[in-house]
């Protein structure tokens, strides 16, 4: 996983965490793609781990398919973490990840300044990728709510969140997060970028051996 301390800069912004883990993983024969492993540690953990540094105000997993064994994951890695990350387990969800989003936006409960959403599937990215999102946040102009990386382009994630967008977001039911940025595009602050660590994420066997992974810990 790619490093960086965070800068003294943005220590002031409160952050807030929601990592979407929900999925089935069906394209690789329903496997939590949350637990796979380089080098002996779980993509979540990874993640769990990038984040400390920017000392979370708080850190919600979304759990769905799969959630025993994540869950499980998740218990064993609090011990050591500083910022625990909390569990919210969705009852259904082969509704898709919408209402993966909706549910762990409603679960929020920290005051916050900006909230990061992730994805559990994005290997590349770790603290310089969450990094150059809050440095992109502070450069923002009146009327920007929300930073987007995209790489030639393509839409990437992590995407950052105002406490502003969030709370417009959860005023309007059943709205989530993508269809909020695509009704309010002046909202928008695209982070054009090269590194495509923002675009990276496993939906393959092909993927698994692309970025070193492994299913099980070696």
């Amino acid at each position: 996983m790619p490093s960086s301390s965070p800068s003294t800069q943005d220590s002031k912004l409160r952050t807030a965490v929601l990592l979407l883990a929900a999925g089935e993983g069906s394209r690789l024969g329903t496997h939590p793609k949350a637990l796979l492993h380089r080098e002996g540690k779980t993509l979540l953990e990874c993640f769990s781990k990038a984040i400390q540094g920017f000392d979370p105000v708080e850190c919600i997993v979304v759990t769905g398919f799969h959630a025993q064994l994540i869950e499980s994951e998740i218990s064993k890695l609090n011990t050591a973490l500083a910022h625990p990350m909390k569990i919210i387990r969705n009852a259904s969800p082969e509704e898709g990840q919408p209402s993966s989003v909706r549910l762990g936006l409603e679960s929020l409960r920290a005051d916050f300044d900006v909230l990061l959403l992730a994805l559990s599937d994005q290997p590349e990215v770790g603290a310089k990728e969450i990094q150059a999102l809050l440095d992109e946040y502070l450069k923002r102009e009146d009327g920007q709510e929300i930073i987007l990386p995209t790489v030639e382009g393509r839409r990437g994630n992590p995407v950052l969140f105002s406490d502003k967008a969030i709370s417009d977001v959860l005023h309007i039911p059943g709205m989530v997060c993508r269809s909020y940025m695509d009704l309010h595009p002046d909202k928008v602050r695209i982070m054009p970028t090269s590194n495509k660590a923002f675009v990276m994420d496993v939906d393959t066997p092909e993927d698994i051996q692309r970025h070193n992974l492994n299913l099980f810990s070696s």
